[in-house]
């Protein structure tokens, strides 16, 4: 393989490292839970990279389905309870403790 072979192999390897970056999160940036740095790095990859500008449209389709479908529900007090039991049980099977 020749070096400019090399180079655009690492190139788009470096490309698709970075599109996993931005769309795992685009879900930080949808939910406002991103800095203003994140958000500008986020918004200036999507403007250059159509494959992840589709991407992002998809997930900003199904997260405004979610919040009109699921919005506002919460699981009632008993399956929480539950699952706080059920998570601090495997919490300390691993040999992990919690934080108060």
């Amino acid at each position: 393989m020749s070096t400019e072979q090399e180079r655009g192999t690492e190139a788009e390897a470096d490309m698709k490292l970075d599109c996993t970056a931005v769309l795992a999160d685009v879900w930080l940036m949808l939910d406002g839970e991103c800095d203003q740095a994140t958000r500008e790095r986020l918004q200036h990859h999507l403007e250059t990279c159509s494959p992840c500008i589709d991407a992002y449209g998809l997930e900003e389709k199904l997260k405004r389905l979610l919040n009109r479908k699921c919005g506002g529900d919460r699981a009632p007090d008993s399956l929480r309870e539950r699952l706080t039991l059920e998570i601090r049980r495997s919490i300390t099977v691993t040999g992990t403790q919690l934080e108060p």
